[in-house]
């Protein structure tokens, strides 16, 4: 009490003083978690999202947008292709553009180069200005019979220190119970090698076979967990719908597939996949329908179309988006790309016709 020697507190007694700390910091904690969650991450302000993607016949080249949300997607170099294939047969294309960053910060990048090739495009950046020369990957030359290799993938193994790149192939004399069931005679399982520099890669082996003419295969991860999405390309009955099957890692065995969890009816293609805030998105290419589309999922067991919330660039055009890939990059490098004028590789090639397909 005040004039009786003790201290002197201005706030009061220590309980009340006890109730009004717990109550500060609470306060302060509530705060502090709904801007996070806001967020999606303390550093999303950081990171930004890059989509690889090739429009038309994939003549032109290499094609980007950018993002912070997911949703908002915009052209970089107003559209214009930015990188010209150089690698391939007579059609020389670079379709299904697939990029990886590596451990050193270097983004890797494979493509269809054609619609009958035996190889697939391969070139690196740091910047997505200055690239390595491209290079045609001959994945599949040991296969005399082999029809195609189409949109291949790469994807960094953290816990092997290698990279897996791996593709869809038709073989026509293997996998005859499912002869006839694809268009123009395909029947695709998918084939994977594994690289550390892309100089030396193992033997290509047989990837997947899930019994039914398969394309498109892309991993999600979540948290320790791997999921495998995959188009099946069945025609006869027509299915040509997106499932996802969880994996052991990235190079073990592949569990039960889900039931398809694309709109029912739709034909879809290119399935890229990314976690932003709480929820899990797939992109697809509605090719039937000439627009690009998505999926949502918080549990990868529920989903909603949430096409109509999505913008992409150009959308109903010629110029419109086509099977890409979405990945995290850092905030500067998406600002300095959408920013730049001055593009050094761009294309100069004219159009080439369409392939089959």
């Amino acid at each position: 009490m005040p004039g009786q020697g003790g201290r002197t507190s201005w706030i009061g007694p220590a309980p009340v003083r006890l109730f009004l700390f717990v109550a500060h910091t609470m306060f302060f904690l509530r705060y502090v978690l709904l801007a996070v969650t806001a967020a999606g991450s303390v550093f999303a302000a950081d990171e930004a999202y890059l989509f690889t993607y090739f429009t038309g016949n994939g003549a032109d080249g290499l094609h980007l947008a950018w993002s912070d949300d997911g949703y908002r997607w915009r052209p970089i170099a107003g559209g214009e292709s930015i990188l010209a294939p150089e690698v391939g047969g007579k059609e020389r294309l670079m379709r299904d553009p697939c990029v990886a960053r590596g451990p050193d910060g270097v983004y890797h990048m494979v493509w269809t180069t054609g619609w009958n090739e035996n190889h697939i495009g391969y070139a690196s950046t740091k910047d997505f200005v200055d690239w390595t020369a491209q290079r045609a990957l001959p994945v599949m030359a040991h296969e005399p019979s082999v029809r195609n290799s189409w949109a291949p993938e790469v994807i960094y193994d953290e816990p092997k220190g290698e990279f897996l790149i791996f593709w869809a192939s038709t073989l026509p004399d293997r996998f005859k119970e499912t002869a006839g069931t694809s268009e123009s005679a395909y029947n695709h399982r998918i084939y994977a090698t594994r690289t550390r520099d892309f100089r030396d890669f193992t033997p290509t082996r047989l990837f997947y076979d899930p019994g039914f003419s398969v394309i498109d295969a892309t991993f999600l991860r979540s948290g320790s967990r791997t999921f495998l999405i995959i188009k099946d390309e069945t025609v006869t009955p027509p299915k040509k719908y997106l499932q996802l099957a969880e994996t052991e890692g990235l190079q073990g065995a592949v569990g039960a597939l889900s039931p398809p969890f694309t709109p029912g009816g739709m034909w879809v293609e290119g399935p890229t996949a990314i976690k932003v805030g709480e929820d899990y998105l797939v992109y697809f290419d509605a090719y039937t329908t000439h627009r690009y589309g998505a999926m949502r999922s918080k549990d990868l067991k529920t989903w909603e179309d949430v096409s109509s919330q999505m913008s992409f660039p150009f959308e109903g055009t010629r110029q419109r988006m086509r099977h890409g890939t979405v990945f995290v990059v850092p905030a500067a490098l998406a600002r300095k790309l959408s920013e730049r004028t001055n593009w050094p590789q761009r294309p100069t090639s004219k159009p080439r016709p369409a392939g089959p397909g």
